[in-house]
């Protein structure tokens, strides 16, 4: 026999299972709990030739050969049941590194500058092209998007903000809430139980709109919108200490109506 002959009889020689910790029965427990198949069915095999089948029959009963059977009992030596799944493609590299990742993650938490960027609130091909300015990487807007949800991003509706607003101002009243509120009270209160209410105002009612109507398929057929308002307000105080409110309906809303 020559050398060639030699080594392949060698390769195709039968891997012994050396592995102990996992019998033949808890193999097939294991598999069966496995939601992917392709691991399953080698588990079974490795389970068979455990319980005494042969190489072949036990590579046959799971749609494969004895080499790949081999193979996969090496696998198993060497990690166990997690050597049964295939291993997953590195795939492409990143378009960002970490770093770069995390200052565009910044930018979009400090929102744009209508000076230097040109927008009042970022979008995706803003941000594709503040990171061609920034990093040279081109990327498509898509990209961008995928990156954001990464990180667990989405488009939200923003709440309304009041241009005058001072964030530090709100947030110094709230700390001296309790100082402010004792020097409100009155001389002839001291003392006594205070409550403190909470109180707001709303419109509810219908605006008129455009509306549907039939027409011919495939038409834009033009209206006028209906300019009629029914409304009312509604005035509400709650009590957080006390769990308690009330309300009141008015017709409308101006100074009469708050007194």
């Amino acid at each position: 026999m020559s050398a060639g002959v030699k080594s392949w009889g060698l390769a195709m020689a039968a891997v012994a299972i050396s592995r102990t910790d996992l019998s033949a029965a808890e193999l097939r427990v294991s598999a069966a709990h496995m939601k992917d198949a392709r691991p399953a069915r080698r588990a079974l095999a490795i389970a068979a030739v455990l319980e005494g089948a042969s190489r072949e029959d036990a590579a046959r009963s799971m749609g494969m050969d004895r080499q790949t059977l081999r193979d996969w009992v090496r696998r198993y030596n060497d990690n166990g049941l997690d050597g049964l799944y295939d291993l997953q493609a590195p795939g492409r590299e990143p378009a960002l590194t970490e770093a770069q990742e995390q200052e565009l993650i910044r930018w979009v938490e400090a929102g744009s500058e209508l000076e230097r960027d040109g927008v009042v609130r970022w979008r995706r091909v803003d941000l594709r092209d503040r990171i061609l300015r920034e990093f040279g990487i081109g990327m498509h807007e898509r990209t961008v998007g995928k990156l954001l949800e990464k990180h667990d991003y989405c488009r939200l509706t923003v709440r309304p903000q009041h241009p005058k607003s001072d964030p530090v101002a709100q947030q110094a009243f709230k700390a001296d809430f309790t100082d402010l509120v004792r020097t409100t009270i009155p001389p002839e209160a001291a003392g006594k139980p205070i409550e403190i209410w909470w109180q707001d105002e709303a419109r509810v009612g219908q605006q008129g709109t455009l509306t549907r109507i039939w027409a011919k398929r495939g038409s834009r057929p033009r209206a006028l919108p209906d300019q009629r308002r029914n409304s009312a307000y509604l005035f509400g105080a709650i009590c957080p200490e006390r769990d308690t409110g009330c309300a009141i309906i008015m017709p409308k809303a101006n100074t009469d109506a708050m007194n």
